[in-house]
């Protein structure tokens, strides 16, 4: 008895959320109300997920740091906000605005535009390498493989941690990797 009872509970249920699914009379689904939902969630991509509970990717941490509006403004010119937003794990060697503001006059604008975007793209992927490294883990004269294809150098020297010669002066960690501060702009080697 207390299972038949039991199974027509569970059927009635069913019922009641097949029902509900079922949308109502009055407001009915048309097709290209369908095909223009269908459109927005494949145009969609990781970086346009609004999340202000959750800890932060390396976009949100950057795009947080009052300290790298410039390199904000760069990946977004370059268009790596997507990539920078995806699982990684990713390190990355973020130049302060003070580090852009050192290099020549002029060199930043220059970047930003529009037909230097694959340039752009190469001097920010050698800022970028995919595994996590912790300041503790890195080791003078280690080698890193950079997202550009190029390597970069570590060195260690009285606790404190240069990448091609710039200073790391500090680490944020991200739910998708890690971000050491630098203060310098580091350049990939001349293609050969």
């Amino acid at each position: 008895m207390k299972t038949r009872r039991l199974l027509v509970n569970l059927l009635s249920l069913g019922v009641i959320f097949y029902l509900g699914g079922c949308g109502n009379a009055e407001s009915p689904a048309t097709t290209e109300d369908t095909a223009a939902t269908e459109t927005e969630v494949s145009t969609a991509r990781q970086s346009a997920v609004k999340d202000d509970v959750s800890a932060k990717n390396i976009v949100g941490v950057a795009v947080g740091s009052a300290d790298h509006t410039t390199l904000v403004a760069a990946v977004k010119a370059a268009e790596l906000v997507d990539v920078l937003s995806n699982a990684g794990p990713f390190t990355v060697f973020a130049p302060t605005n003070a580090a852009f503001d050192a290099l020549p006059k002029g060199t930043v604008d220059d970047l930003l535009k529009p037909e230097n975007k694959e340039k752009l793209q190469d001097i920010l992927q050698y800022h970028v390498a995919v595994a996590v490294y912790k300041t503790e883990n890195l080791k003078d004269g280690q080698i890193l493989n950079m997202v550009n294809g190029s390597n970069a150098t570590i060195g260690v020297k009285d606790g404190k941690v240069t990448i091609n010669g710039a200073n790391v002066v500090a680490s944020v960690p991200a739910t998708n990797g890690i971000i050491h501060v630098i203060d310098a702009v580091i350049l990939p080697p001349a293609a050969k």
